[in-house]
């Protein structure tokens, strides 16, 4: 597989979306978004979604430049509109509103309809935590993308639906940002581009039988992704169509609805909580880093393996390895991307050694 070095895998995906129309400074944002995505170790977020976004993009599905349009506000609640732009772009104009107002207020809430797909929510937690702030989201697709069915059923209903929650510390945060099936679709994705099999336990075809075919999601008659806690798990399921609930139905989208037309788009619900308005920040830190701390500690049973690790820490560690080592990608999405590239005229970025 190539490997690049991420300060060429961000000036690629930059350049690309510039050629492709849009504005620098969203541009920016965006690539950004992606190559961190890899350097965290969640490449289905990553530079693999430069091809979809475009396409959305030429296909006038997407609308960069679109600007962020208030529907309504409280002094601690937003509810907004992106215009369809990039979702990224509007996702941080909407986290930068909820922090102004949640450092007067002490907590502030917002949704947001009609923008793109808003990339890894781990990330918007971080930069929450970068501000002392504690923070809460999840998305679904805008009504469409129903891969998860209820348990017993063999026809999506709901999306994957992520949940993120996440806590500073007097080091790193800790962030929780798990989907609410026992996987993303991109993480389909990239096997299916890879043309490899899914791991068991992901994947139901279209009868409800399980499988290792990553096409059942991309191919009639369609399967399903499994939801989180496996087959007859009433838990992951639950928390998937609550989470779906909130975020077509606080932002003025649909919920997964039947018949909705694929989009690259999400609907957004973000809470934002400074602890500075509660028990003051002083005790919170302390507490979540002693807390932390102290799990990390716990002593480890008789033939465990690996180490006693936080929510987050994963990507830390892994950010540091690809910082120096590159960021690779697999042959079926660079395929896509040089094609993409031709067709825009943009240089390809130089691949490192492996």
């Amino acid at each position: 597989m190539p490997r690049f070095n991420c300060e060429n895998a961000l000036d690629f995906a930059r350049e690309m979306f510039i050629a492709a129309g849009v504005p620098p400074i969203e541009a920016q944002r965006v690539a950004t978004s992606l190559v961190d995505a890899n350097l965290c170790g969640h490449d289905s977020h990553g530079i693999i979604r430069v091809v979809q976004y475009i396409k959305a993009i030429e296909a006038g599905i997407l609308k960069p430049g679109a600007p962020f349009i208030l529907l309504s506000e409280t002094p601690s609640a937003v509810a907004a509109d992106g215009g369809w732009n990039l979702g990224q772009v509007q996702a941080y104009r909407l986290l930068e509103k909820l922090i102004a107002k949640a450092s007067v207020t002490g907590v502030a809430a917002g949704s947001l309809k009609q923008c793109g797909h808003i990339g890894r929510l781990g990330e918007y937690a971080e930069e929450a935590a970068r501000h002392k702030m504690a923070f809460l989201a999840t998305v679904n697709n805008h009504g469409f993308g129903r891969a998860v069915a209820p348990p017993g059923g063999k026809v999506g209903r709901i999306s994957t639906n992520p949940i993120c929650v996440g806590a500073p510390t007097k080091d790193n945060p800790v962030v929780l940002d798990i989907g609410t099936s026992v996987c993303a679709e991109g993480k389909v994705r990239v096997n299916y581009n890879k043309k490899i099999p899914t791991p068991e336990g992901w994947l139901l075809d279209s009868e409800g039988r399980p499988t290792t075919d990553p096409g059942v999601l991309y191919h009639d008659p369609k399967g399903t992704i499994l939801p989180l806690g496996g087959q007859q798990s009433y838990k992951g399921f639950g928390l998937g169509l609550l989470m779906d609930m909130f975020a077509g139905g606080l932002s003025g989208a649909q919920c997964s609805t039947p018949g909705v037309e694929s989009k690259s788009a999400n609907a957004v619900f973000f809470l934002v909580i400074d602890p500075a308005k509660f028990a003051g920040l002083d005790h919170f830190l302390n507490e979540t880093t002693n807390l932390a701390a102290n799990v990390l500690a716990c002593p480890k049973a008789d033939g465990a393996t690996g180490d006693i690790i936080l929510p987050g820490q994963l990507e830390v560690t892994e950010k540091s390895k690809r910082m120096k080592s590159g960021l690779s990608l697999d042959e079926g999405t660079w395929s896509q991307l040089k094609e993409l590239a031709q067709k825009y005229k943009v240089s390809l970025p130089d691949s490192v050694p492996n």
